[in-house]
């Protein structure tokens, strides 16, 4: 998938192949890609398409990381400084726009209609999420529910998605576990979005690849600060309420604190197990593979994750 990537972002122009390689050489972790290769192979797909998928789904991914850090401002991602912050934001969101442009070409080189509107549906989903996002910035009257849909749209939805074109890949029919491979993958995707809120409060840097607190300096309500002014004191709720209006992290330590104490942050870990199992309650019908195996494993490994 890394060199079907490598070929695929080529440019005649410079500063595309510039960005090109530097965003391959930052690596990440490709796991939405991963999980549409196992899912294809855990129903049965025996081809080679399922590298164009994940690689579809790694440049719409990436296109939307690109995106995000112009619009948070970011510096820092993957361990190393963000295209923006070394090329500037025209060039972010350039490049970003011709990530989803080659994602289209390849869709459409596919010719297989049900992966391309499983694409084009996500892709709406998607950007949609973003806004949802954007709107709730430096909000501290976001909801549980709220933030739920916006993370079900912006993050879980590029999980789903992977999982569903995979499984369409070796379905025989539209009933040939699609829909619990896609389930599994929303869920899946939820879970890892929780846990990166945690991680957000008690990770470390140097092994997450971002500062830590950048989710409270951009003022975004994230499930930890959620479940703390509702289920925190007074003083703790105005605590966090202005922190989410302000941004900044003047006040870091004491709102780690105030989120460990409250139980936010144990609240959101559980929250990622329920969700967990009910990624892995959705393929438990699968037949046995070696790939299905991976995807408990990895369901597994995901919320044990520290980075």
């Amino acid at each position: 998938m890394n060199q079907f990537i490598s070929h695929h972002l080529d440019s005649n122009v410079p500063l595309i192949r510039e960005v090109g390689d530097y965003i391959i050489q930052s690596g990440g972790k490709r796991l939405r890609p991963l999980i549409a290769v196992l899912c294809a192979r855990a129903s049965g797909y025996q081809g080679s398409r399922h590298v164009d998928v994940a690689a579809i789904i790694e440049f719409l991914h990436t296109a939307t990381l690109l995106h995000d850090d112009v619009v948070d401002e970011s510096n820092l991602r993957r361990g190393r400084p963000t295209v923006n912050a070394v090329w500037g934001n025209a060039a972010s969101v350039l490049v970003g726009d011709f990530l989803i442009s080659r994602a289209l070409q390849l869709m459409v080189a596919l010719r297989h209609p049900r992966l391309l509107d499983i694409f084009s549906q996500s892709t709406n989903t998607i950007s949609e999420g973003e806004v949802l996002q954007l709107i709730n910035v430096r909000d501290p009257n976001t909801s549980e529910d709220n933030y739920m849909r916006v993370i079900h749209h912006k993050t879980a939805k590029m999980f789903e998605s992977a999982a569903e074109t995979g499984a369409v890949l070796g379905a025989n029919d539209v009933s040939d576990h699609v829909d619990a491979f896609a389930t599994y993958g929303r869920h899946l995707g939820i879970a890892f979005q929780l846990i990166d809120d945690v991680l957000d409060y008690q990770g470390d840097a140097s092994e997450l690849g971002k500062n830590v607190g950048d989710d409270l300096a951009e003022g975004k309500p994230t499930l930890p600060l959620i479940h703390t002014i509702a289920n925190g004191s007074a003083e703790q709720a105005t605590l966090i309420k202005d922190a989410i209006r302000s941004g900044g992290l003047e006040h870091l330590e004491q709102i780690v604190e105030t989120v460990r104490a409250s139980g936010g942050l144990q609240y959101t870990v559980d929250k990622a197990a329920e969700q967990t199992r009910i990624a892995l309650d959705a393929i438990a019908q699968v037949p046995a593979s070696p790939y299905k195996d991976a995807l408990f494993r990895l369901a597994e490994e995901s919320l044990k994750r520290t980075y």
